[in-house]
This record gives C-alpha cells, structure tokens and sequence, in this order.
C-alpha cells in the first residue's frame, strides 16, 4: 500500500521513526527498483541550522515549504543527488533525508548503475559490491534507483517515485547524532535498524526505542 499523505502531515520525528521498514521505490524506463528503508535523518525549520530551510525560503528550499507527502531531491557538493520526503503541513519546513535501503526489486539494475563513472569518481565494480553496500549512503542509494534531480517535487502518494507499506518488521531502532554535517549535529535526529548492514555508520551514545 503507498502511504497517504496524512502518514507524512504529521511531526518530523514521528515519520522518521515510521519510515524505517517501508519500502521506497522509483519506476524508471520501465524498470523498478526498491529498498526497505533502514536509515533517516531529519531536518526541521529555520531554526535547524543543517536544514535547507535555515536562511529561509529560497527557489532551491521550494519544496520544503510545500505540502507534505512530496519528494525534495537536491544535488549535493555538486556530485550526488540526495531524496527526501517533505513532511509536516504546508509552510513547516521540514523533511526526512532517506540514508540507507536494504535492495529488494531490481538489484542487477542497482549494480550496473553504482558501477558506472561519475564526475571522475569511479565506484567498485559490480563484482566486488555485496548487497548490503548498492543503497549505503544517501548518494549511493540514489544513484543505484536512477532518482535524479528530474524527481524534485514528484507527489510520493501518486507518482513514479513512491514509498510503500507491506507490512515489513524491521526490530528495533536507535537513534543517534546526523552526520555528514558540520551544525546542528547536536540533534539525535538520525534513526536506524539496529544491526543492519546497509546502514552507513554506527554512532555512539544511540538511544533506542
């Protein structure tokens, strides 16, 4: 079942939390690829200094300030693309980073995709990248779905990119600092699948829920 917009009209916190376990998936010529989502972070308002929204409403942040339920892909150092899922209602800035997937659908496509050539960096080939490592990272994982900034602004209740519910138990969940970040990395607003490989690290002082 694809959530409903209601499941992403709610505190930022909250969706990072109920993400973990639901299934991200991105139609792309003719081809899906998915993932259960094992890593979030969240980043909220203005007054979040890592959140885009800090400086205020820009044509890039546009997104952040629409309604909830809709994907902010935005390119990042200029090499990745990062997905998001907006969240809270319309004029709340705020958004969950999508970190990490443990691949499910479509994981040929996945491996051919992470070993091509990008801006002069060169991934390991497909024969040296176990599973767990295809969606590791929020710019690996985007590059192996095929999400580009061409899916900014898509409605993830009824478009090509979409997250979807089947009912996945992933166990327990901790909670840590964000990282790849130099402000605001004082907030726990990291959440993870406690255990899994495609997580990309492992902080200290998590809190479990």
């Amino acid at each position: 079942m694809i959530l409903p917009r209601a499941f992403y009209d709610r505190p930022t916190l909250d969706v990072a939390r109920d993400l973990l376990g639901k299934v991200l998936v991105h139609r792309r010529a003719g081809v899906d690829t998915s993932g259960v989502i094992v890593e979030v972070e969240a980043y909220i308002g203005e007054d979040d200094p890592a959140c885009h929204a800090a400086p205020g409403r820009t044509k890039r942040n546009a997104p952040l300030y629409g309604p909830p339920g809709f994907a902010y892909v935005y390119l990042n150092y200029g090499i990745h693309n990062l997905v998001n899922a907006v969240t809270e209602p319309l004029d709340s800035p705020a958004a969950v980073l999508i970190r990490a997937l443990d691949p499910l659908d479509g994981i040929a496509t996945m491996r051919r995709r992470r070993a091509r050539a990008t801006k002069g960096r060169r991934t390991r080939t497909s024969a040296d990248l176990p599973d767990a490592a295809l969606c590791r990272g929020p710019g690996n994982l985007t590059m192996a779905m095929g999400i580009t900034l061409e899916d900014n602004g898509l409605d993830l209740t009824r478009s090509r990119l979409f997250i979807d519910d089947r009912g996945i138990d992933v166990g327990p969940i901790e909670w840590g600092g964000r990282i790849g970040i130099r402000v605001g990395t004082e907030h726990p607003w990291r959440a993870w699948v406690a255990g899994r490989e495609a997580v990309s690290a492992q902080m200290q002082k998590a809190k479990r829920r």
